[in-house]
């Protein structure tokens, strides 16, 4: 059978047991090596370095699509940014780096992508949206009686049958 140790039972066993476990913890982190992604490479030149973060920064990360290339740490994103820097240095201008993405990946690469046929959807589509919206909630306050709180009218016929109901007379009206 398997005994507690003393100093683990008594009155305030639960509080020796939280501290023991944590101290295990703490023990087993701190023994191990840390798992810290690989900082990105960076240019010798840090001009070119800077004009690289300047057109990364206008390219969306295709893994992550909610980041631009400059922010993301996937590992596309890090060949883009790459390949971005071996453009600069071949001597290929911002737009014709921008222009390459665009042919390889669509204009899904760009991060803010250009009013045009093809982004029509994209740049009006909310507003779109929102004017349905408000025109659904007009047509519905509009179509909404005056008052929900009043009582519907009763014809002669109704009035009289709930008076006899009720053993109320008309010279009478209730209190």
């Amino acid at each position: 059978m398997l005994r507690v140790p003393a100093w683990l039972s008594g009155r305030h066993a639960g509080l020796r047991a939280g501290l023991l476990l944590a101290l295990l913890l703490v023990l087993a982190s701190v023994g191990r090596p840390a798992q810290a992604q690989e900082a990105p490479l960076v240019a010798e030149d840090p001009a070119v370095e800077a004009r690289m973060m300047g057109i990364a920064r206008e390219l969306r990360c295709l893994v992550c699509q909610n980041e631009t290339i400059a922010e993301s740490h996937a590992d596309l994103a890090v060949d883009l940014r790459e390949q971005i820097r071996e453009q600069l240095k071949a001597g290929q201008s911002p737009q014709q780096i921008r222009n390459y993405m665009v042919a390889r990946y669509g204009e899904f690469v760009l991060y803010r992508p250009p009013f045009s046929m093809k982004t029509l959807l994209l740049w009006l589509g909310p507003f779109v949206l929102l004017l349905l919206g408000f025109g659904v909630l007009w047509r519905i306050v509009r179509r909404r009686p005056e008052s929900q709180d009043a009582e519907p009218a009763l014809d002669p016929r109704a009035r009289q049958r709930a008076r006899e109901l009720l053993g109320v007379s008309e010279d009478h009206p209730p209190s």
